[in-house]
């Protein structure tokens, strides 16, 4: 139903099969070092794939527009509209 990108789903391959990789060979081999330095550019470039966090244009909009609401709800509260001034307000066509 819902399904990763294509290239997530081969960097997860490509990180699995170089820690199986990492099984076969001893530590102090060449190929381990290979393998290991393969890895961690793997795991690099996975973690370069995620997307960031919500910025901070977005955060002040969202509180800027719920401060606005907070104020319409408050004025609502305080001054009440009367029917004299709702046939005031434009209707929509």
């Amino acid at each position: 139903m819902f399904s990763k990108r294509r290239g997530s789903n081969l960097l997860e391959l490509a990180t699995n099969r170089a820690i199986r990789e990492l099984s076969h060979h001893p530590i102090d081999s060449e190929k381990y070092v290979r393998t290991l330095d393969s890895l961690v550019k793997l795991h690099k470039m996975k973690v370069d794939e995620k997307p960031s966090s919500v910025s901070m244009d977005n955060l002040i909009i969202v509180g800027a527009n719920l401060l606005g609401i907070l104020m319409v709800i408050h004025h609502e509260r305080i001054q009440v509209v009367t029917s004299r001034a709702i046939s005031l307000l434009l209707k929509p066509r």
